[in-house]
């Protein structure tokens, strides 16, 4: 399945300015979470590491760049592997932006069935997978798909009516309505009653199913 790009923003001067020292800030907030969870002081580690007191502050507070040799000694101090105190700042945190009607058009099952499907994200380094989808019917079909997959699944109502099933039960779904399910469960619209009928879907698994 092809996926959307993720869109850069333009980052204003003050944003720049506030992401300039996040590495630092992240390593900091590092140093200082080992350092506590040790029952460290200031103090202790100015012995373990040979570093001045005034020194350690600046490095929690972000203050400062520490070389890979004070690195070294911080993570020697504090009993972890140098790469220990990047890893705040190594964690993704990715976001998607799409434009009204750019939504990534795909294919899926239903989709010869009048079914238009926009993708508008998808999550990144996650252990979840999450696809949101603006799903479009534009004419009857005498054969209605059936869908099964695994995970859980919600749907929103923007625009028109039908009557949706989930395994033995039939809901009558209008705009603002919304059902949430299991969707390793046969579901699916089985009765289009007024058209278009637009809905957002999001559909979530674990990344490993």
């Amino acid at each position: 399945m092809s996926r959307p790009t993720l869109a850069t923003g333009r980052k204003d001067p003050a944003h720049v300015r506030a992401s300039e020292n996040a590495l630092e800030k992240a390593i900091g907030r590092q140093v200082r979470r080992y350092r506590r969870e040790l029952g460290l002081t200031i103090t202790d580690m100015c012995t373990r590491t040979g570093l001045s007191a005034g020194m350690v502050s600046k490095i929690e507070n972000g203050n400062t760049s520490p070389s890979l040799a004070t690195l070294r000694s911080l993570s020697t101090a504090l009993n972890v592997p140098v790469t220990a105190l990047f890893r705040e700042f190594e964690e993704q945190r990715d976001a998607t932006f799409v434009k009204a009607g750019h939504g990534l058009a795909i294919e899926r099952h239903g989709t010869r069935a009048g079914h238009q499907y926009q993708l508008l994200g998808h999550s990144v380094h996650s252990d979840v997978s999450v696809e949101p989808y603006l799903i479009t019917l534009k004419k009857e079909s005498e054969v209605f798909p059936i869908f099964q997959h695994a995970g859980v699944e919600f749907i929103y109502i923007l625009r028109g009516s039908m009557i949706y099933r989930h395994l033995n039960a039939t809901y009558s779904l209008t705009p603002g309505d919304s059902l949430f399910f299991d969707s390793d469960a046969p579901h699916g619209p089985e009765e289009l009653v007024d058209l278009p009928v637009r809905f957002l879907s999001v559909m979530t698994q674990s990344s490993n199913s």
